[in-house]
């Protein structure tokens, strides 16, 4: 069963190609068999119309005992046979009644009143049918000029018919017999002597034909097979190729829509569009259930920290008031100073990254306008010449955007900020902003190599950092940003490129 078990692409071609084989063998065997039959008809009827002619000029003869005459028109009979002719005549002879010869075209090798079966084999097997042929009744003499004749008195409707005499396999010739009868008087039984020795060469010679014509056939249709085989078989290979992938749980595979793969509509056109609708089908809902799970967990993560950010905040507005009832109290020794304006600072630090974690959007009566972003661009403009770096700014819209000003202002300062620190120097800094489908969309790019795989499925966690320095709160933030907005946002990396493409849907009015 081993040959059942192999891969279609080797196993069309290999079925085909026995088909074809099968077929072109079948068909030339076909043509011989029936080029064999032409053939062997083609001497039936050259054998009837030379015995036919035979009989009605050898009759009289016969009839009256007149050899001489008889042996002149065999002998006339074999030279008209003409050697043009495919299949020779090897001998003419006339048996009688008892199974002797009357006469023949070589007197030397069938001599007068010769027995058949002292010939040799080939003749001994005739005997017995030409005497049947001969016909059942005793023979009568009649004197014709002194002479004994005997002829056979036969029903005188019987029809004169060329038959072939049985065709022996170790026989060296084919022997075609006819009864000499006219009007009811039958003097003998002409026999035809065909030569196999040029018979069989030129069937042999019609079957090299046919083998010729045959491997030519399959010169042109087992290439041919072979191709169309694999070219058939070559998507199915790599569907299934494709859907093994899928099984084993890696739907990171790319699909044929635009049917470069197999561009017809047939069945297995169909599908492959059923099993790239099934591949999308199963990336969107892997997709989803990614979402729903990261949502769930910065949830939890969100919740969390805003615990945690409200038992800091109480504390540490003790301390931050302890430190100012301190600064009050006169003056201080220098390295009392110096102490608590370090501990302010990191008080500080600490104030701004518990407020980091309490993100709320809330609507303080101000929407977004074109002067917030000029703000965001001085606000940035000293980091990035800092660095050197080449600043892209493209804002189409004017006036006012339904969109709370503080919550973008702080996103695009963190998305910013988050670029030009992730830049090199002398590298290059995008933004631009549009309306796009009743939304705000800010698209923020920088050069960058790309975000690692481990980095960008943690991207907008608290406390994820890609880079030195960083505490991960920026990405996060912006993210709670983006989602309290009911927004999108994706990150892409291309061509030596980092893109952040935010849409923000405008508030009713």
């Amino acid at each position: 069963m081993y040959l059942f078990n192999i891969s279609l692409r080797y196993k069309l071609p290999l079925w085909g190609g026995f088909l074809v084989v099968v077929s072109v063998l079948a068909v030339s065997t076909a043509l011989l068999v029936n080029a064999y039959d032409d053939l062997q008809q083609g001497v039936h009827v050259g054998a009837e119309v030379t015995a036919n002619t035979l009989c009605r000029t050898l009759f009289p003869a016969l009839l009256h005992n007149d050899d001489w005459r008889a042996f002149e028109q065999i002998n006339a009979a074999m030279a008209s046979h003409g050697t043009g002719n495919p299949v020779q005549l090897e001998a003419i002879f006339v048996t009688n009644g008892e199974g002797r010869i009357v006469v023949s075209s070589d007197p030397l090798k069938f001599p007068m009143l010769a027995r058949l079966d002292a010939l040799g084999r080939d003749y001994a097997r005739l005997a017995a049918p030409l005497v049947r042929m001969a016909g059942d009744k005793p023979a009568r003499r009649l004197d014709f000029a002194n002479k004994n004749t005997s002829y056979s008195i036969v029903d005188s409707k019987q029809v004169n018919e060329t038959r072939q005499l049985p065709d022996f396999a170790d026989a060296k010739s084919l022997f075609f017999a006819q009864p000499i009868r006219q009007e009811g008087a039958q003097v003998g039984v002409l026999v035809l002597s065909y030569s196999k020795d040029v018979f069989w060469p030129r069937f042999q010679n019609l079957a090299l034909q046919g083998s010729l014509i045959g491997a030519l056939i399959l010169a042109v249709l087992l290439p041919l097979n072979w191709y169309w085989g694999r070219r058939m078989a070559g998507p199915l290979v790599n569907l299934a190729r494709r859907m093994g992938v899928v099984a084993q749980g890696d739907q990171d595979i790319q699909t044929d829509q635009t049917g470069a793969t197999y561009p017809y509509r047939d069945e297995i056109g169909q599908l492959f569009e059923a099993y790239d609708a099934m591949v999308l089908e199963m990336r969107g809902k892997a997709k989803l259930e990614q979402e729903l799970l990261q949502a769930k967990r910065l949830t939890a993560i969100g919740r969390l920290a805003s615990g945690i950010a409200h038992e800091v905040n109480n504390p540490l507005g003790g301390m931050l008031m302890a430190l100012d009832t301190l600064k009050t109290r006169g003056e201080l020794p220098t390295h009392v100073n110096k102490t608590l304006n370090m501990l302010e600072r990191g008080l500080r630090q600490i104030e701004d990254i518990v407020a980091a974690l309490l993100v709320q959007t809330k609507d303080q009566g101000r929407h977004l306008k074109q002067d917030d972003l000029e703000d965001i661009r001085t606000l940035i403009q000293p980091q990035v010449l800092a660095k050197s770096q080449k600043l892209s700014w493209v804002v189409n819209f004017s006036g006012k955007v339904q969109l709370p000003a503080a919550a973008c202002r702080q996103l695009l300062i963190n998305l910013l900020l988050n670029a030009v620190q992730a830049t090199a120097e002398k590298g290059r800094i995008g933004l631009a902003v549009d309306l796009v489908n009743d939304g705000l969309r800010l698209v923020v790019v920088n050069e960058a190599a790309p975000i690692p795989k481990e980095f960008m499925d943690q991207l907008f966690e608290p406390f994820v950092g890609g880079r030195e320095g960083g505490h991960g709160l920026g990405l996060w933030v912006t993210y709670q940003i983006v989602k309290q907005l009911t927004g999108q946002i994706n990150v892409s990396c291309d061509n030596g490129e980092v893109r952040f493409d935010v849409w923000l849907p405008l508030e009713k009015q």
